[in-house]
């Protein structure tokens, strides 16, 4: 079993959505300098690095991040790749045969933009049109490989299309060491009450069930959901 954390690490050199706090990691108590132990005092924005976007995070009355049910958070996955297209529309979307597909990881030319400490603002993303077809082919969670699953002159409605049509979006996974196929999705938000957003841990764990075709009951590879 192979475990791929698709994390990024926070820290200050993590490029940051325009507007956003930056992340800082400050020391507060040090051993070196005489103290009982070492703690840090962290400040970031609630959507730093790898983070899930709720429907609150643009509707007042969508469900908070800690509201969000775990079952949608962990289960089977898949990983499509989409290499060549800044704007993700259906034309995209459609030969990539989504029935049945409950959470959708979209690994696109992104993951590359992680070794920049740089914001890029000519990141990939999902066009109107495309959110619309993911809500309609009923998927259930999208994650997207760079900061935002909306384009940078976009004006809300790719997010509100899936947020309040029920589908939350992790946003900044990396996926450049992750071959498309079908994983098993762990993806756990910071237990923020009230949040509109928060920092996750998120894997994929590769799927020997789906890679053998068939679960043998009298083996320890159970599934994770």
């Amino acid at each position: 079993m192979r475990i791929h954390d698709i994390s990024v690490a926070l820290s200050p050199d993590l490029p940051t959505y325009p507007g956003d706090p930056a992340v800082s990691v400050e020391p507060w108590q040090r051993i070196a300098k005489g103290d009982e132990a070492n703690v840090s005092r962290i400040t970031l924005g609630s959507h730093s690095g790898t983070h899930i976007d709720p429907p609150r995070h643009f509707n007042d009355a969508g469900i908070t991040v800690d509201e969000i049910p775990l079952d949608l958070l962990i289960g089977q996955a898949r990983v499509v790749e989409i290499p060549g297209a800044k704007q993700i529309g259906r034309t995209e979307l459609e030969p990539l045969q989504l029935k049945g597909v409950e959470r959708l990881l979209i690994k696109t030319g992104n993951s590359e933009f992680w070794k920049d400490k740089e914001f890029r603002s000519d990141f990939a993303a999902l066009t109107v049109e495309g959110a619309h077809y993911l809500h309609h082919m009923k998927v259930k969670l999208v994650a997207v490989d760079y900061l935002s699953v909306e384009p940078m002159d976009g004006d809300g409605e790719v997010h509100r299309i899936l947020l309040n049509g029920g589908i939350p979006v992790i946003e900044g996974v990396n996926l450049a060491d992750v071959p498309p196929g079908e994983y098993q999705l762990i993806c756990l938000p910071l237990k923020l009450k009230d949040g509109d957003g928060a920092p996750v841990r998120a894997l994929l764990v590769d799927n020997p069930a789906a890679a053998q075709g068939t679960f043998d009951p009298h083996t320890s590879r159970w599934p994770l959901s």
